[in-house]
Parts: structure tokens; sequence; C-alpha cells
């Protein structure tokens, strides 16, 4: 995991290396930044796989092509054994981009298992690619003197205007433009011809996806831990990794303030589990003063997004201590209709569409929170939920075994599916908004009201469109004017966020 950036065009030195600096965080381990003909390549790492060889920007063996790569290759051994013919010289996971752009060109995209965004040097001439479901960032903007890309909005705001996000599940050339090489399709699948034995069949492909996708998750060569929330999703990936690290000890981690529900929940999930658990209690106090930082980490400023991923904050910094790699349970939700909204949708078909719709807007709501508050402790964020064949498979089930009966179970299948592998209690526990099981959510509103009047609220409120929803989301807006004075930045916020 690491931060990147590129130019390709006219900019001085000075500018791409104060690009740069701007993601330190992302990557402290160790930084270059190399000049190809007329595009710049710079790269801010953060060693997990290969961590004594895997200097960036890593080049073929002849020199002419070149890439920075953030993110991971899960299949990366597997595409060594195919690109045979090729010398590696390093281990790490992110040469096997150059080999395979060697081969196959734009194409190679295609066959990449993983999260990733990567700008390729080929002679010079710039290609940049992001993951189908943008869990990795990466954003762009165009002037007289080139194009830009940065993994993160604060490298790009101070150099050049009119940022924009790369969009997930595409690529660039100048040749080109961006081009979508895949995007995510599921048909919608109704109950009439649907047997008992096809629900077993769908809960027994469910138990290998996700166990498969948490295992190909485990792989680094530095200290690994998981999010425990107590909630069902990060249990059952606890309960995965644990099954599947052996006699190696598992970290878990959770915060709350007193009084919230997760703290219990997951010191049970971690009793049962044998995990070697850590906790953090924040207070009100920390609640407001980590805000701004948060803010300028996190690039947003909706309300949902902002309350959720307070904790997440707190939890990162803990798990830091320990750990450079965590794993979380984001995706369950969109997958499985984890959300209470979506029980208003009496319509089948309307609610496949909207679980699609929700899985698709993830990358600059819930996993750009992820990312940007990990990344903030320098630690690495994994989502199993969303490996690829999980989730073209699990977006395609009928929509009535994931909010199920007249009681209206939310994720019902795959609560089913891993009976056994949780205590009932935690099993079938109800959800909760991350802020509402740590007990944080209310803090932030009630101060808010206190210090933003009716006349203020309505004078400002319409200055972006669509205007600003409530005094909070004014709030947390003010806050991030301050860091990003750009409408552009505004522009790229992912917005209505469930959290």
């Amino acid at each position: 995991m690491c931060g990147i950036v590129a130019h390709y065009g006219r900019r001085s030195e000075r500018q791409i290396r104060k690009m740069l600096a701007k993601v330190h965080h992302r990557g402290p381990d160790e930084d270059d930044l190399c000049r190809f003909g007329d595009l710049w390549l710079g790269h801010k790492r953060l060693s997990i796989i290969g961590p004594e060889q895997g200097h960036q920007p890593i080049p073929n063996e002849t020199g002419d092509i070149s890439v920075v790569v953030n993110g991971e290759i899960y299949n990366y051994r597997e595409l060594k054994r195919m690109l045979s013919g090729h010398t590696f010289a390093t281990r790490s996971d992110s040469e096997v981009v150059v080999h395979l752009y060697e081969e196959m060109g734009t194409d190679c995209v295609r066959v990449l298992d993983g999260m990733f965004a990567f700008v390729l040097s080929d002679n010079g001439r710039p290609f940049a690619a992001r993951d189908t479901l943008g869990i990795k960032p990466l954003y762009y903007a165009e002037d007289d003197k080139g194009i830009y890309f940065s993994s993160e909005l604060k490298s790009l705001i101070d150099v050049v205007d009119n940022v924009k996000e790369f969009p997930p599940g595409h690529y660039y050339t100048p040749e080109t433009g961006f081009k979508a090489y895949r995007e995510l399709k599921a048909p919608f699948v109704d109950m009439e011809n649907w047997s008992e034995a096809d629900t077993r069949q769908a809960m027994e492909t469910l138990r290998e996806k996700l166990e498969k996708a948490v295992v190909k998750r485990l792989m680094a060569d530095v200290p690994l831990g998981v999010l425990l929330s107590g909630g069902l999703d990060s249990s059952l990936v606890a309960a995965i990794a644990k099954k599947h690290t052996g006699q190696e000890q598992l970290n878990s981690f959770c915060v709350g303030m007193e009084g919230g529900n997760d703290l219990p929940a997951a010191r049970e999930v971690a009793r049962y589990l044998g995990t070697i658990h850590h906790e953090y209690v924040f207070t009100k106090q920390e609640v407001l003063d980590v805000l701004p930082e948060v803010i300028y980490y996190l690039e947003s400023f909706d309300p949902s997004l902002i309350r959720s991923a307070v904790p997440t904050y707190f939890v990162a910094r803990l798990a830091a201590e320990h750990v450079k790699v965590i794993l979380s349970g984001e995706g369950a939700d969109e997958l499985f209709s984890g959300y209470s909204y979506l029980k208003a949708i009496k319509n089948e078909e309307d609610l496949h569409r909207e679980l699609l719709r929700s899985i698709k807007a993830l990358h600059n709501i819930n996993l750009q929170r992820l990312d940007r508050m990990t990344m903030a402790h320098s630690i690495e964020g994994r989502v199993p939920f969303l490996d690829l064949d999980l989730v073209t498979y699990a977006a395609a089930l009928p929509p009535r075994l994931k909010l199920y009966g007249n009681g209206q179970v939310e994720k019902w299948i795959l609560r089913k599916a891993f009976e056994g592998y949780l205590p009932d209690r935690i099993l079938w526990r109800k959800k909760e908004q991350f802020a509402e099981g740590c007990a944080s959510d209310n803090i932030i509103r009630t101060m808010v009201e206190e210090q933003i009047s009716d006349a203020e609220f309505n004078r400002e409120r319409y200055l972006i469109s669509p205007p600003l929803r409530t005094k909070e989301e004014l709030y947390y807006y003010r806050i991030f004017r301050q860091f990003f004075d750009s409408d552009s930045a505004v522009a790229t916020v992912g917005r209505w966020a469930t959290a």
C-alpha cells in the first residue's frame, strides 16, 4: 500500500515533489520520484509484501516500462507462473503489472485480481488504471501544462484546479482517454423456480467464496489484524481469519465510548475466537477535538460518513500500534441488504437495482472512509466482502434471500450460511451503524445545534447544489472548505452515505 502521484506534461520537479509530500502518510517507509521523458512517477511506500525489495517505480527487464502501484494484487503468484519467461527482480506483487503490460498491453487490467490504482510509463507515455469497485483511490486533473494523477485530493488541489475522481473500472492513455474495462453487472433472479436445494447450494457457495476471499487477504509479510465491532460482518471476517491463521495469534481491535454496544459485543467475539484483543475507549471531547483532522484525511463533508469515520480513525490509530494490515467488513451491507432503509422497498426488482447501485457507489463513500482513516495512520485496510468473485456471485442472488420473510431479517442468507461460526446472539445481532454502536453518533449533532443558528443555516445551505441538508453538514462543510477551497474539490465528495 502506498501513495502515488504522476504528471504527464510540463510542470516542474518542485511542483511534483509538493504533490508527493502531501501523501507521505500513505507510505512513510520510503519514497522516490523519477522522470521518464515528459512523465513523472512518484511513490510513497508502505511495505507489505517483499518489504526489502519493493522499491518503486518498478521497471521491466529493459527499463522502458516502469510503474507505481497503490494496492495489492492477490493473484500475483499465479500471474508470475504465467509470466515465467520474464525475469522478476523483486518479491513484490506489484512487479507483475509491468510484465503483464509487456505481454497484454492495456488488457492487462482484465486479469488483475485485487485492489489497485497505478500509473505506468511506456517509454514516457502514461497508462493509468483503477480497480473495478474503486477500492483504491485515484484522482486526476488536466490543465494547459498536462494531466496529473494522485492517490488523494489534497495532493492535487494546491497545484491544479478542476480535480476529478478517476472512475473505477477504467483505464487511461493519451490515445484512448478514459475507457471502461469492466463494469459490475448482475441479472435479477426471482424465486419462482428457486428450490430449497438451490438455497442450500447458494449457502455452500457463499461459504466457499468468502473463506477464499479472506484467505487471499491474509497474504502479507508484516503483522496483520482485524477490525472487530462485534457485529455480523466483522465477526465473520475475524472467525474465518482465525480459522486460517493456524497457531499464529490474530490481533483484533475495537473502539467505543462507555455505554456503547460494540465494546462488549466485540469482547464476546474475541473471547469466543481466542484473538489477542485490543480496545480503546474514547471521550466526547476527543470526538470534537479530532474532527478537523478526520475531515482533512477523509476529504468529505458527508454527515453519515464523518460520524462513522471518527471511530474508524480511532480504531485505525489503535491498530497501527500493533499491525500494518487490517481486515474489515465493508461491503456486506450492500451485498446482502443490511441497511434499514431497504426494508421500505417492497418490489424485489427495485431492491435488486438499489443493492447494485449501492455497491457501485461505495468508491467515494464507505471505501473512501476505510482507505483514508487507515492510511492516516499508515496501515492498510483490506475488504474480503468486496472480492470481485464473491461480489459477482452474491450480487446475482435473489433479493428475497437477503431481506427475508415478513420480519424482513436483513442479511438472512449470510447469517444462515455461517451458522456455527459464531454464537447465535452475535450471528443474529441487529445491524447498527458504526457510530451508533460506538455511542458517538449524537455528540456532534448536539454541539452543532448550539453553534449554528437557523438564520445562518438558511443563509449558507444553498452555497452548493444539491443544498446542504442539515446544520451538521454545514459545520463539516465549513471545515472542509478550510482545507479544500475549490469548487472542484466539493464536486468529488460522495454524499448520502448510509455508513
